[in-house]
């Protein structure tokens, strides 16, 4: 199998799959356990940490991002971490949606092209765009889907490594 920066579409949409799978299950152990939607969107691994939208948040857009930059295009949207699950539920759809607007053409020969992006308030550093999509935006979509995950199974959402993969293999 030959991997391009296009691979990354669809390993991207198993991933957003995989996020609303995941929240379906979150939603409704909280509904039959009596917690707020809100409340559970708020759950925390640990305090330091960030809540549970903002995992979503995270996960939702990296994905409409970095595909978006590494084909040199305008990003396809941006979720805000105040939804609540219709909302996220919503915004995961439109995200697979815009995804699949994308084509195989629209990366062709742009592995090496650099991309220069601002990350927090003191590194700015140029990448080859295969970079920035196959480890950086790669390895946050994943850590954060874990972080979903996590933060779902500490509190007792009846979930098992199965459901990661929601999304197919």
């Amino acid at each position: 199998m030959t991997i391009s920066l296009f691979s990354f579409v669809d390993l991207y949409r198993r991933q957003l799959d995989a996020a609303a799978h995941l929240l379906r299950k979150g939603a409704a152990f909280a509904a039959e356990n009596g917690i707020a939607e809100a409340d559970m969107l708020g759950w925390r691994l640990a305090e330091d940490m960030h809540p549970l939208a903002f995992q979503l948040m995270v996960v939702t857009n990296f994905s409409l991002w970095w595909p978006a930059r590494a084909a040199g295009l305008a990003e396809l949207g941006q979720v805000e971490a105040t939804l609540d699950v219709a909302g996220f539920l919503a915004a995961i759809a439109d995200a697979k949606a815009k995804l699949a607007t994308l084509t195989a053409d629209q990366f062709a020969g742009r592995d090496a092209v650099p991309l220069t992006f601002k990350i927090g308030e003191t590194m700015e550093p140029t990448l080859p765009a295969e970079q920035w999509l196959g480890v950086f935006a790669t390895t946050n979509i994943y850590f954060h889907l874990s972080m979903v995950y996590a933060i779902m199974r500490m509190k007792g959402v009846p979930i098992g490594k199965l459901d990661l993969f929601a999304g197919s293999f």
